[in-house]
């Protein structure tokens, strides 16, 4: 058997293999738009205490419109505390905080930096100053973000059904200030309302994505704290879910607005900090994700086979296939026959997550402000801002593991906000 013959041979099992990996990714698109009937759970009077933990670093801007909307709850007031650990702040992050009606807690730790760390330190303060079982649940948001007026309500609704851990959904304050705002929004919404939104109709566990979300005390004690602490502690904390069978819900009904990063550079930071904290998880928890595949229930076995799919070894899979696909056609047809798979190959992947955008904004448009024009211009764009993950995926591998954080400058509250979606 000659080079190219091998070549050809390994790409078609390598494709297969690839494909169905991925299989579950179109279930996921498409199922949302089957109808079913959904009975809602019986309401029930609130009485979860819930305690709202927000890690902030230099967010005095920012801030006080997140407690603006956390005091704005229709859940009971009484039953809210909002919680700040101010992390290494050179600003008058703690002083807004408290004024806004907020416990402020100080942590200055330059060697020990990142939202995981802070996390951890503001858990340990809850506890040696309330003790964890004076709450009921733990909510986990950013300083930017926004809470619907009804966020807690439907929260608290969601666990009453027995999840351990929610998220929510994620939307954006500024979607349409550019392509790349567009890009984030569009894929936040495709994540909740497709990936999650099947994840959770198919009863397996479904994934967090940085903020918006919750647990209850009971998983806090089993967790012993808040011991994630890579560059994507998000990620972290889904993997640890999936590996020790914990199924974490989706409410949809729950919705935060999230500010994304306003301009490339501070989008290509943010991405490199997601691949490389990404690496991380992808070796600490790759012996105890194929461990568990061979345990638990077919749903726990699910999750883990989620978790390998979308990390390392996954893309690692696809970047494979795609490096043997242009050397197959490079020993076929020469540099004219590599140049064409290329321009093949990246044809399909915008075509492929153009389909993705415009069936986002199909099933999402309500949620999205802008015109018609700016939301066509959205979905065209969305792919390009998607393939920018390819050389940021390259280059992170070969830079420092650091953790630096996202400046946050738009300042608006949930009147202004909801009166623009109203206009829709």
């Amino acid at each position: 058997m000659d080079i190219l013959e091998f070549l050809r041979r390994t790409l078609l099992t390598l494709s297969a293999l690839v494909g169905l990996c991925y299989m579950y990714q179109t279930v996921y698109l498409i199922l949302p738009f089957f109808k079913r009937r959904v009975q809602d759970p019986p309401a029930a009077p609130p009485e979860r205490r819930c305690a709202v933990l927000i890690a902030a670093r230099n967010e005095q801007a920012v801030l006080p419109y997140l407690l603006d909307s956390i005091r704005a709850q229709t859940y009971p007031a009484a039953l809210i505390t909002p919680f700040v650990l101010a992390d290494n702040c050179t600003d008058d992050t703690a002083s807004a905080a408290r004024a806004h009606g907020a416990v402020v807690y100080e942590r200055h730790d330059a060697r020990r930096v990142g939202k995981g760390w802070a996390l951890q330190a503001l858990l340990e303060h809850i506890r040696a100053d309330y003790g964890w079982e004076a709450f009921d649940a733990y909510l986990v948001f950013d300083a930017d973000n926004l809470l619907a007026p009804d966020y807690i309500e439907q929260m608290d609704r969601a666990f009453g059904q027995g999840y351990p851990a929610l998220c929510g959904c994620r939307n954006s304050k500024n979607f349409m200030d550019n392509w790349i705002t567009a890009g984030y929004g569009l894929w936040y919404l495709h994540d909740c309302a497709h990936l999650n939104a099947s994840r959770h109709r198919l009863g397996v566990t479904c994934a967090c994505t940085g903020t918006g979300f919750g647990f209850t005390r009971q998983l806090l004690e089993q967790m012993g704290g808040w011991p994630f602490h890579t560059l994507v502690e998000d990620i972290e904390f889904d993997t640890w879910c999936a590996i020790n069978g914990v199924r974490m819900g989706y409410c949809a009904g729950a919705v935060t607005y999230d500010e994304q990063p306003l301009t490339f550079r501070q989008s290509w930071v943010q991405r490199t900090r997601w691949v490389q904290g990404g690496l991380q998880v992808s070796f600490r928890y790759a012996g105890s994700l194929l461990r568990g595949l061979g345990r638990g229930s077919l749903r726990d076995r699910w999750g883990c086979f989620e978790n390998l799919t979308l990390t390392l070894y996954g893309y690692g899979s696809c970047a494979l296939t795609g490096v043997l696909a242009a050397a197959t056609a490079l020993l076929a047809a020469g540099p004219a026959g590599a140049a064409r798979c290329l321009a093949v190959s990246f044809l399909g992947m915008y075509l492929g997550l153009l389909a993705v955008g415009v069936l986002t904004m199909a099933r999402e448009h309500s949620r999205i402000p802008g015109t018609a024009r700016q939301k066509a211009l959205c979905c065209a764009s969305f792919p390009l801002f998607m393939l920018t993950y390819i050389p940021i995926a390259l280059t992170a591998c070969f830079r420092r593991f650091q953790w630096q954080p996202v400046r946050h400058t738009v300042a608006v509250g949930m009147d202004a906000l909801s009166h623009n979606l109203t206009k829709l």
